[in-house]
């Protein structure tokens, strides 16, 4: 089974279009989503905000949000998905899902969250939702992990079928 394969034909099936923020999986979330052919139908892009100050300028992601938590936060999350729809718009339309990544992949702890402390943000319609993860494993593998759980939170927001 293929799971992004099958959340390409999903989106595609329901006129749907996706946008990706990503800060620890590095754009590893966007290129497993263009891997199937025709994603382009309904990828509209990614944005890799690996620096903090990128969550701002390119995601618009709120300063105080960023002062007062770091940028391993749910909120962050988040914001970053709402920001990726708008950033991320093609002839003036949003993209129909935002999805973002944000955390610490590891080794050692960073900001005061141990590695594995993963947030996924998810944004439709006027929602947007935060799923908080706590990965084990090296580096890539919590990498990899994350970009798995993505694609597993964005094919649940769509099963809900409440994307306006």
């Amino acid at each position: 089974m293929d799971a992004t394969a099958d959340l390409i034909a999903e989106l595609t099936a329901a006129h749907l279009s996706i946008a990706v923020a990503e800060s620890l999986t590095g754009g590893l979330l966007v290129a497993e989503l263009v891997r199937v052919p025709g994603a382009s139908v309904v990828v509209n892009g990614g944005i890799v905000a690996y620096n903090t100050e990128l969550k701002r300028t390119l995601l618009g992601v709120d300063s105080s949000v960023l002062n007062v938590h770091g940028p391993v936060h749910a909120d962050v999350a988040k914001l970053m998905a709402i920001g990726a729809r708008t950033a991320l718009a093609v002839n003036g339309d949003r993209a129909s899902i935002g999805v973002s990544t944000t955390g610490v992949a590891g080794p050692g702890p960073q900001g005061g969250h141990e590695a594995g402390t993963v947030f996924i943000g998810l944004c439709k319609g006027t929602g947007s939702w935060a799923v908080p993860l706590q990965l084990t494993g090296t580096r890539d593998e919590i990498r990899a992990e994350t970009v798995t759980r993505a694609i597993e939170a964005v094919r649940d927001l769509l099963a809900r079928d409440t994307v306006e």
